[in-house]
């Protein structure tokens, strides 16, 4: 069992989706974002985000609307995007991230882990590109 498998399993036998103190922040620049009260060692699980599948339809109404900011890419050559819920959509974009973020189609969640410590209070924060060229560019300008 690889150590995130071991982490989901943990959290999941406690009925747990996130780590105990997660919580939303206001940022100077970026709006809304999630830190937590306490530390939050490398490698631990941070939240599992069960999330809600929308089909290609969906997902380019989704592209036109204020949720175009908040959705997952989930299947691109299907076209489909999905909804975190959770704190899962609020996380903010760094090309310098402290957590990531792998997606379990099996399970339909959402997996956010530290790739470092996260202090106390500590905005959480991922790389939208998740892997895929940064080649391409975001829709937002970079704080």
């Amino acid at each position: 069992m690889s150590p995130i498998q071991l982490g989901l399993f943990f959290l999941l036998q406690q009925r747990l989706t996130q780590i105990e103190g997660l919580l939303i922040i206001q940022t100077q620049l970026k709006g809304r974002g999630v830190a937590c009260i306490q530390t939050i060692e490398k490698h631990s699980i941070i939240e599992v985000c069960p999330a809600i599948i929308c089909d290609s339809e969906s997902t380019a109404l989704l592209h036109r609307s204020h949720l175009h900011d908040y959705y997952f890419i989930w299947d691109a050559e299907e076209k489909t995007s999905a909804i975190a819920l959770g704190y899962g959509s609020l996380y903010n974009h760094s090309n310098e991230p402290n957590a990531d973020f792998e997606v379990d189609y099996d399970s339909q969640s959402i997996i956010i882990t530290a790739l470092s410590q996260i202090e106390s209070m500590q905005e959480i924060t991922l790389d939208y590109h998740s892997g895929k060229s940064s080649e391409h560019s975001l829709w937002f300008k970079i704080h």
